[in-house]
């Protein structure tokens, strides 16, 4: 009997996936379907199925797909990506019947290839006269923040092995081009078949040396040796200590007070309040934290106090909307709006719309419109949905949870309430005649009160009982 009966390959984007997937459908009995759980499409970007499962069957039914590929003749698998069906990788990390395949490259040299795709918009190569290149500029916490992703992932793999008794088929980006690892890998897989060459179709398509790639290449070195090396050379031992937030939080310019933002939140105006604290902008604030700088603010600042704010799950939702799915500036969620567009039926235009003077997106189709997104919302949190559960609308609780793995805020502080409490903080930081806090940063309290009423209000307590239940709050005050 079969050792496996599927397989996943969990790789990203830049890692040779693509050549990997080529030369296993280059062997007879192997057949892999593509990026079978991407959210925006199903496989391919071109194409409408995988063995006779759409894209709307699998968004409501993963399962149907994974039993597809499971009982497909010969032995099938799919790609997976860090930010693919989250109920896909439940289902499949705990299976000892589906092989998983980890390919891994350089983070550095994944980062550049990534960011040159995006610049050129050239994602597979076949034919080098076709070949469009652009150097990119590096930016270190970009990197970082690239990098800390990725290590989330392979932990989150490493441990599922572990907690369930199994291994894994590990190949780096360098052991794509020896045809006796790709036979070895046919092997693990099961299947007797072998191939004498590699597949010739795709071309690499950065060959060049790093300087000929990068504008600010000087920036590269100091980036890495912020970075633990050891945990760039074997996915194995990625740290998983690391905190995805800690880069995100800001520290006064002089005032020791710490910042913890929550992403929808009221972020621009309590910057701004922070900023006025020493008299300066909010240029002036310090940010770009890791955990070992934040250490030693807080080191370097006794009586320090840290913060969040908290806003009414309404708020928190329309903020969402807007800034991240209606708007299209920087920012923005591009791909996550257009499959909200064509999959959830959202009825936003194709392009950015202003609904305080645009004819054909008025506050009426805008009201209409946030209330198609808490829809999707109330299925996203509860995990019904392809589409990743991003912080811009999380449960606020649940992000508030995610900072306790380094160091949870000394006060939280809900956005109603911000003038009085922080006013008062600021008397505990020796800051007693300090600047009142404002809403009036906030470009989206106007929009919301113009649309805001009773059915908007049910529609959000259904999707965030949670953040309901937990916090205490009451129906938002218009």
């Amino acid at each position: 009997m079969a050792q496996f009966d599927y397989f996943v390959v969990f790789a990203e984007m830049r890692t040779g996936s693509n050549f990997l997937e080529a030369n296993l459908n280059s062997f007879d009995g192997i057949s892999c379907y593509g990026e079978a759980f991407n959210p925006h499409f199903i496989g391919y970007p071109d194409s409408d199925e995988i063995l006779g499962v759409d894209q709307a069957t699998r968004d409501n039914a993963p399962q149907v797909l994974v039993d597809a590929v499971r009982d497909a003749p010969g032995i099938g698998g799919f790609r997976f990506f860090n930010n693919h069906d989250h109920r896909v990788l439940d289902i499949c990390l705990s299976d000892p019947r589906c092989a998983k395949i980890i390919l891994t490259r350089n983070p550095l040299d994944s980062f550049v290839s990534w960011k040159i795709a995006i610049a050129t918009g050239q994602w597979k190569l076949t034919n080098t006269k076709h070949a469009k290149f652009e150097k990119i500029d590096f930016d270190p916490l970009e990197f970082e923040r690239y990098v800390s992703t990725l290590q989330g992932f392979q932990v989150t793999l490493m441990n599922g092995l572990q907690r369930t008794g199994q291994t894994a088929f590990y190949v780096a980006y360098e052991d794509l081009q020896d045809v006796d690892i790709m036979n070895g890998l046919a092997k693990y897989l099961g299947v007797e078949d072998r191939i004498t060459n590699l597949d010739s179709k795709l071309k690499k398509q950065n060959p060049a040396e790093m300087a000929s790639k990068v504008n600010n290449v000087q920036d590269i070195a100091p980036a890495l040796a912020k970075l633990d090396q050891f945990n760039l050379s074997r996915t194995p031992s990625f740290d998983p200590r690391r905190g995805p937030l800690v880069p995100t939080y800001v520290a006064g310019a002089k005032a020791p007070v710490l910042f913890m933002p929550l992403k929808s939140g009221p972020v621009l105006a309590v910057e701004q309040w922070m900023a006025a604290l020493d008299g300066t902008d909010t240029s002036a604030l310090q940010r770009d934290f890791k955990q070992k700088t934040l250490r030693d603010w807080k080191a370097q600042h006794p009586g320090h106090r840290s913060f969040t704010v908290i806003r009414h799950p309404v708020a928190w939702a329309h903020a969402a909307f807007c800034n991240r799915i209606l708007e299209t500036g920087p920012g923005s969620y591009a791909e996550i709006r257009a499959t909200l567009r064509r999959m959830h039926d959202l009825p936003i235009p194709e392009g950015a719309a202003v609904p305080e003077w645009d004819p054909d997106y008025d506050l009426a189709a805008h009201r209409l419109a946030f209330l198609s997104f808490l829809d999707f919302l109330r299925k996203n949190l509860a995990g019904q949905t392809a589409i990743r559960i991003d912080p811009a609308w999380a449960t606020q609780i649940s992000i508030l949870q995610s900072m306790s793995g380094f160091a949870l805020p000394d006060i939280v502080i809900r956005e109603d309430d911000a003038p009085t409490k922080l006013a008062q903080l600021a008397t505990d930081i020796g800051h007693p005649n300090a600047t009142t806090f404002s809403r009036s940063a906030d470009p989206q309290q106007t929009r919301l009160a113009a649309i805001y009423d009773t059915q908007i209000e049910a529609a959000a307590r259904a999707a965030y009982g949670r953040d309901y239940l937990m916090f205490g709050f009451g129906d938002y005050a218009a």
